[in-house]
């Protein structure tokens, strides 16, 4: 009887590690036949990968159950002269604040992959799109889970940019 569950933990154990390998295998940048190594932050076919996924040092997939990352939404100035401070880091320029513009955080910004793209901001069931034209840099002040738009986007939410900060979800559209 002893035997019979000692080899019944052997078995078990080394399916386990076979199933722990092949998943690691997957996990491992590899050819997917275009010549080039996979991207662990976008996946293989251009789907959306690992985006987030922390051993990576991608960007953001801790995605809530309520479809989207959880961040805090605050209010930046994008025009010269404004609390924003200098230049965006996308393109060097600054934006009027009439755009749909915003500012992520150092971790999602994902050094510049997310530039001039498109993502969705959502407050109490309210989505708007807004682009990626800067870096809140988590290095120098600004929290990791920041979500800094323009005030066209606090409008469009139907909020008072004199709140300051709000809870939204975000995603890339």
């Amino acid at each position: 009887m002893a035997m019979s569950k000692l080899a019944f933990l052997a078995v078990f154990l080394v399916l386990l590690l076979q199933a722990s390998s092949r998943a690691a295998a997957r996990r491992h940048h590899h050819d997917h036949g275009h010549g080039e190594p996979e991207d662990p932050c976008r996946g293989g076919g251009g789907g959306p990968g690992l985006l987030g996924h922390k051993d990576h040092g991608c960007s953001s997939p801790a995605v809530s159950p309520h479809g989207g990352t959880p961040a805090v939404m605050t209010v930046n100035g994008f025009q010269k002269g404004e609390d924003g401070g200098g230049p965006s880091e996308c393109d060097g320029k600054y934006h009027d604040d009439n755009e749909m513009l915003v500012a992520l955080s150092t971790r999602w910004y994902a050094g510049g992959r997310r530039c001039h793209k498109p993502i969705r901001i959502t407050h109490n069931g309210r989505t708007v799109v807004a682009k990626v034209v800067d870096e809140c840099d988590s290095r120098h002040g600004c929290k990791n889970n920041i979500v800094d738009t323009s005030k066209a986007v606090w409008k469009a939410l139907g909020l008072d940019t004199k709140i300051g900060e709000v809870p939204v979800t975000w995603s890339d559209a």
